[in-house]
């Protein structure tokens, strides 16, 4: 699936049930060595150095860097501290959700919106941007994504940041495959991370998941199903894809409307009433 012994870097790495952790577990267990970078240290400190779902052991092993994607200087100075690397991974996003999410569409915060599609969107672009200095030879960048082609309740701006960050994605595949580095993007069914903590009736979008996709979809679960298409995209069998979101939602982006009785896999069906889903805490 991946190079063996090649460095990878996860980008956005928060707690132990992230998709960034997920995959970065997927890499080290097919050879591949991982680099995680962290915002601060005071959200180490808080997610990772407090949890319970790591041993110390396990703790002291995860090799990271600290790096704020707003800030030029600290995204290119942890490239190069890095060194030659395979692929990079951006699980990276952020919406205040007082203003950018909820029931309301229409706000004044103007500069959480723009500080939402820095973070969100245009930090694709400043990674890629020094990241392929050390890709001399090709790589992979794979961005994560979530449905962008239609607007949910609730998600709002999150949803406008996710389809420029998919628009990212393919101006970047345009630009660097003169650097044989290619550009996707997983674009996920709902995942109960810590960022999806913070979305407003996030059960909402679980339900409607459970109700629309052809295959069962698990929201705490599937993030290792998630894990292996990044893996896929970051290793060398998908070395003539680029430019591309791949859709890992269970279907639900390519059928309309509800899945009829008939339809349901005996799974969905036995479940019966839809219930709300419990948010286990877990970023993109």
């Amino acid at each position: 699936m991946i190079q063996k012994d090649a460095t990878y870097v996860v980008m956005g790495l928060l707690d132990p049930d992230s998709i960034a952790f997920a995959v970065g577990q997927g890499i080290e267990e097919s050879g591949g060595k991982v680099i995680y970078t962290v915002q601060n240290e005071r959200l180490k400190r808080i997610f990772l150095d407090r949890t319970d779902k790591l041993t110390p052991e396990q703790k002291a092993a995860i090799h990271f860097e600290y790096c704020d994607v707003t800030v030029d200087e600290q995204v290119k100075n942890v490239f190069e501290k890095i060194g030659p690397i395979a692929g990079v991974v951006h699980s990276i996003a952020y919406a205040n959700p007082k203003t950018c999410l909820g029931e309301e569409f229409h706000t004044d915060a103007y500069d959480d919106l723009k500080l939402a599609f820095h973070i969100s969107c245009v930090s694709l672009a400043t990674v890629v941007r020094y990241a392929r200095h050390q890709m001399k030879d090709g790589g992979s960048v794979v961005a994560l994504s979530f449905e962008s082609r239609h607007a949910f309740p609730y998600y709002n701006w999150m949803g406008v940041n996710k389809a420029a960050l998919e628009a990212v994605v393919r101006a970047l595949a345009r630009r660097h495959g003169r650097d044989l580095i290619r550009v996707n993007a997983v674009s996920a069914g709902p995942l109960t991370t810590k960022a999806a903590k913070s979305i407003p009736h996030f059960a909402h979008l679980a339900r409607t998941w459970r109700k629309a996709s052809p295959l069962p979809w698990d929201p705490v679960n599937d993030k290792t199903e998630v894990a292996q298409s990044v893996l896929f995209l970051l290793g060398p069998h998908s070395r003539k894809i680029t430019g591309q979101i791949l859709h890992v939602d269970g279907g639900v982006s390519a059928v309309g409307g509800d899945l009829l009785s008939h339809e349901k896999h005996a799974e969905v069906l036995a479940m019966g009433q839809e219930t709300e889903i419990i948010h286990v805490p877990t970023t993109e």
